[in-house]
């Protein structure tokens, strides 16, 4: 079955560098935009040029320095910030300019001070005056998860009118549920004119932790864009994590959805973006936390032994982890004592085993983990004489 493609607009360089104490130098934002070009994300939102001179320079730099990848600079539906945005997007072969503004009646009537009919006319305006300096122009509807639907198909219609590319649907709270946000995007698909001139893109962030599956629905629903970050870092609680659905995609080939990202290089672009931010990866992060395809319980450590699809779902070579990891705690079983202990040289008999075993309980109820020398140490202590054939 043929599959459609779902390009991966990555902002680790933009709404994920926003984090406190996440700031990146001008190099080290090189390297990740690089390894990112590499890995074969489709557009690499490099940041917002107007914000900072340091951030005009990046920007600039990235653009020179990126090969394949879309190179996009954030601004808002403010002249100056388009200019800006333009100037440090002159070098890259494919410039993006991604242009918007609220649209939700929170939006208008708190941030802007504003009404329905100028937020349309500041949009329009925004994309016709950025479509001057580039040809791919991506607006988005800030707040759209909590935008009415009939209104947002309005600003929408009037945006792809004005050339906008890529219409971006964002749930900037994180306040939807995966049915809305599905239920809004095929909303536009169904009710906006010219709808097929343009990409419809999810991004989603995690408040309720909804993020990742609302962008599921979004592109299961119409959307071929996902916009999100290594990690899933971003502002709060973060952004829909890369890893996440790019794996999900692939996981389900019933969906007929896939992206171009080489997923063998997932845990360490993980790893790198994780030590240059400073930001510690949680280690039960699904695909690249610590834990993802670690096994404790004794009954998971004997089902793993025996077929490794009986409690993991994906390969962990599909993500560049070199194997699964069998734990030994005081939940261990038998078959996972046996495995480590072969692992480090011994090949225990049934009746070996169950005497090390017993000794093994001992240390596994005063230590949280039972390392390799350990074992060495626990095998000494039953006086058994067991060779190591290592």
């Amino acid at each position: 079955m043929s599959k459609d493609k779902v390009d991966i607009f990555d902002t680790t360089l933009r709404d994920g560098e926003q984090v406190p104490g996440c700031k990146l130098d001008a190099e080290q934002k090189l390297v990740i935009a690089e390894r990112l070009d590499h890995l074969g994300v489709d557009i690499i939102e490099a940041g917002f040029p107007i914000s900072s001179p340091g951030d005009f320079n990046s920007v600039t730099e990235i653009a020179k320095l990126v090969k394949n990848a879309t190179v996009c600079g954030l601004t808002r539906a403010v002249r100056k910030d388009i200019e800006v945005a333009a100037d440090a997007l002159k070098p890259a072969k494919r410039p993006r300019i991604h242009t918007g503004i609220g649209t939700s009646d929170s939006h208008i009537k708190h941030k802007f001070n504003s009404t329905r009919e100028n937020i349309i006319e500041r949009a329009v305006a925004a994309v016709s005056y950025a479509k001057t300096f580039v040809e791919d122009v991506e607006f988005y509807a800030e707040d759209a998860g909590r935008t009415d639907n009939e209104f947002l198909a309005k600003v929408c219609e009037a945006v792809v009118k004005a050339g906008a590319t890529v219409l971006n649907i964002p749930d900037t709270t994180g306040y939807c549920l995966p049915e809305e946000y599905g239920a809004k995007m095929k909303y536009l698909k169904e009710n906006v004119k010219g709808i097929h001139k343009a990409t419809l893109s999810c991004h989603c962030h995690n408040d309720l932790g909804l993020a990742t599956a609302n962008s599921i629905a979004g592109v299961v629903n119409g959307a071929r864009q996902i916009e999100c970050t290594i990690n899933g870092i971003g502002e709060r609680a973060g952004n829909t994590s890369l890893e996440e659905v790019v794996m999900i995609l692939r996981q389900h080939p019933s969906l007929g959805l896939d992206t171009n990202i080489n997923s063998q290089l997932l845990y360490d672009t993980s790893q790198m973006v994780s030590q240059k931010m400073g930001m510690v990866v949680q280690p039960n992060k699904a695909i690249v936390g610590a834990n993802a395809f670690a096994h404790s319980s004794g009954i998971h450590q004997d089902g793993v032994i025996k077929n490794r699809e009986t409690y993991e779902i994906i390969d962990p070579a599909d993500v560049g982890v070199n194997e699964s990891s069998i734990v030994l705690t005081a939940r261990s079983g038998r078959a996972a004592l046996a495995y480590r202990a072969k692992l480090v040289g011994y090949e225990l008999t049934k009746l070996q085993l169950d005497e090390v075993y017993q000794e093994f309980l001992k240390f596994a109820d005063s230590k949280k983990e039972i390392l390799d020398n350990d074992i060495h140490a626990i095998i000494d202590a039953t006086k058994l004489n067991i060779e190591s054939v290592s």
